[in-house]
C-alpha cells in the first residue's frame, strides 16, 4: 500500500463542513482509493493529522496528478488555515 499523512490546520468554524466534503469526496469512487482518516488532536481546536491510504503508488499518483483530485483538493483547502504539510510513502502493516 501507498499513501500519505498530512499536518492540517482547520479553521474552527470549519470542523463540521470539513467532515462534510471529506466524507463526499470518500464516496468519488477513485481507482485504487482504499480509505482515510482524521486523527483531531486532543489539545488543539484546529490541528489534526489526516491519513490517506491508495493500493500502491501507481494509483496514488494517478489520483494525484487527475484534475478531477484537484478540485476536490481547493474545495477541501478552502477550509483550512493553511495548506498542509504532506509526507508520502510505503504504508507496511505493522
Amino acid at each position: 500500500m501507498y499513501g500519505t499523512v498530512a499536518k492540517i490546520r482547520v479553521k474552527p468554524e470549519n470542523r463540521e463542513a470539513m467532515r462534510t466534503v471529506t466524507d463526499m469526496q470518500n464516496a468519488a469512487q477513485v481507482a485504487g482509493y482504499v480509505s482515510s482518516h482524521v486523527l483531531w488532536e486532543d489539545d488543539s481546536e484546529d490541528g489534526g493529522w489526516l491519513f490517506v491510504v491508495f493500493e500502491d503508488r501507481d494509483s496514488y499518483h494517478r489520483n494525484a496528478n487527475d484534475p478531477a483530485q484537484h478540485a476536490r483538493y481547493k474545495e477541501w483547502r478552502a477550509l483550512m488555515e493553511a495548506d498542509p504539510e504532506w509526507h508520502d510513502g510505503d504504508i507496511e502493516a505493522g
